[in-house]
């Protein structure tokens, strides 16, 4: 249940952050809101999931998944440029993450 609940969190971190991007600094409303509540939302569910699964590995999987779906929702979505530097960027959040999980963070 833990995971799932990570799941949730990731996924209202990644509706907050692109919200955000259409805020405007937070001077539009509805984007501002969505940030807001997205956030609130993904700490919860954090929290929650903290219960069960240790906090190096959620921290972990929440911080990369997190990064990696936004850099990759502003490159398909937003225009964003797609770089080499960019791809290996993004593999090593990945791998990073991996890397704990596998290293002992259990």
């Amino acid at each position: 249940m833990g995971y799932v609940l990570l799941a949730g969190a990731i996924a209202a971190e990644v509706a907050a952050t692109t919200a955000m991007k259409y805020s405007e600094g937070f001077s539009r409303l509805w984007p501002s809101l969505i940030t807001v509540t997205g956030y609130v939302i993904a700490f919860a569910l954090l929290a929650q999931t903290l219960k069960t699964v240790q906090i190096g590995t959620a921290y972990a999987i929440w911080a990369g998944a997190g990064t990696a779906v936004i850099a990759a929702i502003g490159m398909v979505f937003l225009g964003e440029g797609l770089s080499v530097a960019k791809v290996a960027g993004i593999v090593c959040v990945i791998g990073g993450v991996v890397l704990l999980n596998l290293g002992g963070a259990h």
